[in-house]
Formats: structure tokens, C-alpha cells, sequence
């Protein structure tokens, strides 16, 4: 068996690649996840080879068996990070490897074979260097890469599969939420949990996405723009939004966010800003917060501030919160000033506009 750690990539340049000129044009205003690069990463997995035949290949369908075990019993990890356009013309990958060692928990929590981290990042930088003329420039622009991983044997039984399939494909991304959303407002559902004790709620994969998106939709249908969970076992203590973290500001300039408990996605960008947080002198607490207390302390003027977090949205100001009986505002229902210093913090770092003293940023070229 190959150790994984060294495999070589093998190129297959594409035959009819994007011209110039219409790249310029996807690249002027390219929205998010609608546009995509010209290559992908592809390393195979079977049960008596391991980790094998790594290549960068052109960006094509993918030609599986009605019953491959992906399409029946969803053992499916993804990872989401990006790469930025330098001032100079270069490109740097954030964090990356903090997304590699994750990778690896979530595939280990789904009974999937983890990829050496080595190999995770391997796989990202081939991909960035040989579509780098994707990398959109200008202020929020960034190449989302979308590495993820599934069960491509084809049997039906429910076992764990014998053999995957890694890949990695890349988008160059706007801003996430449309028109740059100075603030978002949330719905709280009442129906619907994200994740229980002993689930996925710690594993970055498919399914916890799909059970969000019937809570989603009717964030949407109250003309909302993200839904909020609530804890599956009292109903009461705020977790975390269909796709991101969250994180509540005080009167006296603290910060708390619900605490990783087995339930929660632990977001990297989550745990950049506490970091970065701690590092301004920031009080920090990760404690649980109901939605009975977010309702009091918005109404007293106690809590000043609210955000989101994520790979894809970066920092977003939470402005409204709506559920069935109660609709109230925090804060100014706008940005804050301590969610705008964390974000602008967190931005210069990830752009190489300010100094990097963890050593999160890797330069690609």
C-alpha cells in the first residue's frame, strides 16, 4: 500500500479551458457557488490499495452506479476555505490546515477512511496553482475551494464502503449574502433541531445541511434570511444557524458564543475570532445562552451586538430576530463596532494586510 503522505499528482491539462476574456467577465461579479474553475483534484480510496491515482484533471460530470452506497446511506463529508488575491498578484491559502485536521474528525465520526492531512493539503495547493488565473480580485472576492469525499462503492448493504472517492473543486465567490447584507435577520425555529447529543452536529457533512433546509425555507417564507436552532434537548439554548456560528457582544465589550458540545460544527472561523478576541483582551466566554435571555438582554440593551460566522460569509451582523409571537432588534439592527473590529481583524490577516503572529497564513505563490 502507497504511503499517502507522498503520492505525486498527475496533470491532464483541459482540452478547451475558459478564454481569457470570458473568465474577466465571470470574474467582474461572480455571485457564489454558481461559477467554477477549469480544473478539480481527484485521489481515489479502496480497501486493499488505500490512497491512490492523485490527479488534477479537468472539471467534469461524474459517472456513478445507480447504486453506489453514496446515493443510499450518505456517508458524505465536505470542508469549505478559501484562497486570496494578493496586493502583488500572489495568492494565500487561511488556515488550511486547521480545515485538513477537521476534515479528517468528520470522515472518523462517519465511519469513512480520514485522508492524510498532508494529502488534504497537497490536493488544495495543486488546485490554486493551476486555476491561480480564477482568483478573483477586489474587496470580498475571494476562490472558494470545496473539497469533500464520498462512499463510491456500489452495493446496497449497510455497512461502511470499501472504496471513495476525494475531490476538490473551486468557485470564485462574491460576497455570500446578496447586495454585501449590512445586517441579517434570523428565525428561530420551533419545530425543527439541528443535531442531538451523539450525532453529526460536530461533522462537517451533507446530511445536517439537508435536515436544516426544511427549518431554511421557512426562515425564508417569514421573510427571513437565515434560520437559528435551538437545542434539541430543552428547546431553549441557542446552537448555532443553518450554516454558521454565532456570537452575542455585551454592554461592557464581551463576547460569548455556545460552547462546542458535541452539537455544534467547531467553525474555524469561530475559533479564529475567539482567538483574535483573547489577543485584544476581550472577555470571552463559550457558554450556553438561551433564547429568553437573547430576548431580555436585546430589550434591556444589555446585549449590543450580534453576529454570524463562516468560511463563506466571513462576518455577518445579525440586525433582527424573528419567531412565532416576537420580532425584536439588536442593537441598532445594523453593525457594531466590536463585530467591525473582529471582522476587519480577521480580513487583514486573510488578505496579508496585517501582521499573522499564529501563523495561519500559508503563501502559495
Amino acid at each position: 500500500m502507497e504511503d499517502a503522505t507522498i503520492l505525486d499528482f498527475e496533470f491532464e491539462a483541459h482540452a478547451s479551458p475558459v478564454a481569457a476574456e470570458d473568465r474577466a467577465a465571470l470574474l467582474a461579479n461572480p455571485g457564489f457557488g454558481k461559477i467554477f474553475t477549469d480544473h478539480m483534484a481527484v485521489i481515489r480510496y479502496s480497501a486493499d490499495k488505500g490512497w491512490h491515482d492523485a490527479r488534477i484533471e479537468p472539471r467534469r460530470p461524474l459517472q456513478l452506479d445507480p447504486a453506489c452506497a453514496v446515493l443510499h446511506y450518505a456517508q458524505e463529508i465536505f470542508e469549505g476555505l478559501k484562497a486570496y488575491r494578493m496586493p502583488d498578484g500572489g495568492a494565500t491559502l487561511f488556515r488550511a490546515d486547521a480545515n485538513a485536521r477537521r476534515f479528517a474528525e468528520s470522515a472518523g465520526r462517519m465511519a469513512m477512511p480520514p485522508l492524510p492531512e498532508a494529502l488534504f493539503l497537497a490536493s488544495i495547493r495543486e488546485l490554486v496553482r493551476t486555476d491561480r488565473d480564477w482568483i478573483p480580485e477586489g474587496e470580498g472576492a475571494s476562490l472558494y475551494l470545496r473539497p469533500f469525499m464520498f462512499a463510491s462503492e456500489t452495493f446496497l448493504g449497510v455497512r461502511p464502503a470499501q472504496e471513495y472517492l476525494y475531490m476538490v473543486i473551486a468557485s470564485p465567490a462574491g460576497a455570500y449574502f446578496k447586495g454585501g447584507a449590512p445586517s441579517v435577520t434570523l428565525w428561530v425555529s420551533e419545530h425543527y433541531t439541528r443535531a442531538a447529543p451523539g450525532g453529526t452536529g460536530a461533522a462537517k457533512c451533507g446530511g445536517n445541511y439537508a435536515a436544516s433546509l426544511v427549518a431554511q425555507a421557512e426562515a425564508i417564507g417569514h421573510d427571513c434570511d437565515q434560520v437559528v436552532f435551538l437545542d434539541a434537548a430543552e428547546n431553549r439554548y441557542v446552537e448555532e444557524l443553518g450554516g454558521m456560528n454565532v456570537f452575542f457582544v455585551f454592554e461592557d465589550g464581551s463576547i460569548q458564543t455556545p460552547p462546542l458540545t458535541g452539537t455544534i460544527l467547531p467553525g474555524i472561523t469561530r475559533e479564529s475570532l475567539l482567538t483574535l478576541a483573547r489577543d485584544s483582551g476581550i472577555a470571552v466566554r463559550e457558554e450556553r445562552y438561551s433564547l429568553e435571555e437573547w430576548r431580555a438582554d436585546a430589550a434591556s440593551g444589555r446585549l449590543r451586538e450580534a453576529f454570524a460566522c463562516g468560511t463563506a460569509a466571513v462576518v455577518t451582523p445579525i440586525g433582527r430576530v424573528r419567531g412565532r409571537g416576537f420580532d425584536f432588534a439588536i442593537g441598532n439592527g445594523g453593525p457594531g463596532m466590536r463585530t467591525e473590529q473582529l471582522r476587519q481583524q480577521l480580513v487583514a490577516i486573510q488578505r496579508g494586510n496585517s501582521p499573522d503572529p499564529h501563523g495561519w497564513v500559508e503563501r502559495l505563490f
